[in-house]
């Protein structure tokens, strides 16, 4: 079986993204490093060198140094698919940034978002 492609995508070409959707709505940069973080348990330092190597997402989410483990209350549907039934692990981790990004994009208070 071949891996999804997005397994290859450096994760820097997709950050510039999330960034844009959640300024379009108000929302900043610091936000969403702050939810990466939250996330990966990169700290910032650790989190640009990974942009700046261009790490790809596979590689990305499997050197986190450490997962939150409350991301596994991250629940809904994201892209048609319900984030809680994904099987794959990467994609799961990729799908759970995704989320993440939209509930801040929709105005959710930043201590929802980080399940605190």
């Amino acid at each position: 079986m071949t891996k999804h492609r997005i397994y290859t995508t450096s994760f820097a070409s997709v950050y510039p993204h999330y960034i844009a959707k959640a300024e379009k709505k108000g929302r900043t940069k610091a936000e969403v490093d702050q939810i990466i973080r939250w996330l990966t348990g990169y700290n910032q330092m650790e989190l640009e060198a990974q942009l700046k190597k261009q790490t790809d997402f596979e590689t990305f989410f499997a050197q986190a140094p450490q997962p939150n483990p409350s991301r596994a209350s991250i629940k809904g549907v994201i892209c048609g698919v319900r984030v809680e039934e994904i099987k794959e692990p990467t994609m799961r981790e990729i799908r759970y940034l995704d989320k993440l990004i939209d509930e801040l994009a929709k105005g959710r208070a930043m201590e929802k978002i980080l399940r605190e």
